[in-house]
């Protein structure tokens, strides 16, 4: 078991020879056979308990357990306890899930604070088919049938590749310490009914049956890779991220063979559930401004596109502008500059700049988000209009909408700027000087 150990570590290139390696021990057998195969390799690695206070005398023991090894091998060593219950509470999530969370958390401030390589984690072939089995039963996608990873990122699992029989064998042989940990025998956990009634049922149907499903899952995590390097290559050219939003191709998306399964994976990374894609495919071809939230995004159907943003805060800022003022250059870049006016002037066709008639404009401004009910004189206009309904008129994406500012003098908006300006304040034969305003990148 030792010369497959270390033989599989180098095929797969799990770490270098010289690294150092955080070991996650329990104190039951897996970690233990762990901990023993990479003293008896010659590796560096140091050892990594977590108390999680939930079997009382137990919890201590596991623990009296581990530092005495680390005390006989002069392996170093780090401890933490936790009150994971209360953790699980205040947090409102299950024991196992704040157990889960605390231990990586802190194995990775280790790791860091340490400068260890990797972390160690003591999963083996036993554990994966278990995990396959409650994916199913949970529900998953291809990615929850493609089993545990041997190496993801900076987390290896040295001994996956050994059965459980094949680590108890080992621990017998070499007269290796452990505890057995007594929930492991407690039917109240799914993976312990897993373990103990339907994967016996299973074997009792077909004695092979663990092989055949490793030899599945195999196959499964090569699919996997497939539909992966599928997925990012759709990106590219469907998905385009700038300037904070992610825009998607509707007529791209559209186009799609099993549009449903690319959705999905091009936004769950936004936080939104498959759920919501059969609705957002059946409003591709209604009407614009359809919308659907995640916890921390929202998606917009657009006209072509749909679009996706961080959810915007409800409350903007005024800003007031000085006579004086040159530039300013928060929340947004703008120039302030006054000319004298002749009869060879002309405006302009350039939406980033305004130009104004100064006598008629009373500082200081006010520059401040457009809200509903909002009204000005577009210039060309002898009528009011409702700000809202501008927007529509000019095609204005609900995105760029909530990007504009409006420009005000004396509760008057002078200019939406990046649009248009108000025709009462544009520069008529009479106007002597001119405010001119540019918006900068």
């Amino acid at each position: 078991m030792l010369e497959k150990f270390n033989q599989n570590i180098k095929d797969l290139n799990l770490f270098k020879p010289d690294d150092k390696i955080l070991l996650a021990i329990s104190g039951g057998i897996d970690s233990m056979v762990m901990a023993h195969l990479f003293e008896k390799s010659g590796f560096r690695y140091g050892i990594a308990h977590c108390n999680f206070s939930l079997r009382a005398e137990d919890s201590d023991l596991d623990e009296v357990l581990v530092q005495e090894y680390s005390n006989k091998t002069g392996i170093p060593f780090y401890s933490k306890k936790f009150n994971t219950i209360q953790e699980a509470k205040t947090r409102k999530i299950s024991v196992q899930m704040a157990a889960r969370e605390l231990r990586y958390r802190w194995f990775e401030e280790l790791r860091k604070k340490h400068n260890y390589n990797y972390l160690a984690i003591a999963h083996n072939k036993d554990d994966v088919v278990e995990t396959f089995l409650m994916n199913i039963a949970r529900g998953t996608g291809i990615r929850g049938l493609s089993g545990i990873k041997a190496k993801k990122g900076t987390i290896i699992r040295p001994i996956l590749f050994f059965t459980r029989k094949e680590i108890v064998k080992f621990q017998e042989n070499n007269n290796i310490a452990f505890r057995e940990d007594s929930s492991n025998s407690s039917l109240k956990y799914s993976r312990n009914k897993i373990r103990h009634v339907l994967i016996p049922e299973l074997e009792d149907m077909n004695p092979n049956f663990k092989n055949n499903l490793l030899e599945t899952i195999s196959y499964t995590s090569d699919a996997t890779e497939i539909f992966i390097e599928s997925i990012k290559e759709k990106k590219k050219s469907i998905l385009k991220e700038q300037s904070g939003q992610t825009t998607i191709n509707i007529d791209s998306l559209k186009k799609l063979k099993f549009a449903s399964t690319y959705l999905y994976e091009f936004i769950k990374a936004y936080g939104f559930s498959k759920e919501v894609i059969p609705d957002i495919l059946f409003n591709l071809d209604k009407t614009s401004g359809k919308q659907f939230y995640s916890k921390t995004h929202r998606l917009i159907k657009d006209r072509k596109q749909l679009i996706i943003t961080l959810i915007p805060k409800n409350e903007f800022p005024i800003y007031h502008i000085e006579e004086n003022c040159g530039e300013i250059k928060t929340p947004i870049h703008l120039s302030f500059n006054k000319e004298k006016t002749d009869n060879e002037f002309k405006p302009g066709n350039s939406k980033k700049t305004a130009y104004l008639d100064c006598d008629q404009v009373k500082f200081p401004l006010t520059l401040k988000k457009w809200e509903k009910g909002d009204k000005f004189q577009p210039l060309g206009l002898s009528h009011h209009k409702k700000l809202s309904d501008f927007f529509i008129d000019e095609k204005v994406s609900l995105i760029e909408k909530e990007k504009a500012w409006l420009l005000v003098s004396n509760k008057d908006i002078i200019w939406v700027i990046g649009h248009r300006i108000d025709h009462r304040f544009s520069v008529q034969e009479k106007t002597k000087t001119i405010l001119k305003i540019e918006l900068l990148d």
